[in-house]
């Protein structure tokens, strides 16, 4: 993500932008459609069904693995956007569904 950052001189506003021809970086964001498009398309380059992804996908992986990491509801809700703290838990709870289980030791 930094490299990219770095790469695009993105220091404010969306990160995932259009990239024209010849490598010139634009300002404005990519489309709904347009992310779902690559996120089943990189999914396909690696083996992967392209219909078992999708743009959610970015957001629940990104939801799961900041909750693993320790991130606070408040903040993956402020980055998420989610208007609702509850659909936020939802994704905590996912990820924290073996941590410190009881079974821990023999699953």
């Amino acid at each position: 993500m930094q490299a990219w950052l770095q790469a695009a001189a993105i220091s404010t506003g969306p990160v995932l932008r259009r990239v024209r021809k010849g490598g010139r970086v634009g300002n404005e964001t990519l489309s709904d459609r347009a992310v779902a498009s690559l996120v089943k398309d990189y999914a396909e380059r690696t083996g992967f069904k392209a219909e078992d992804f999708s743009r959610h996908s970015l957001r629940v992986g990104f939801l799961t693995s900041a909750a693993e990491a320790g991130a606070v509801v408040l903040k993956l809700a402020e980055v998420s956007r989610h208007r609702s703290l509850n659909t936020v838990r939802s994704y905590v709870r996912s990820a924290e569904l073996f941590k410190d289980h009881a079974g821990a030791g023999i699953l």
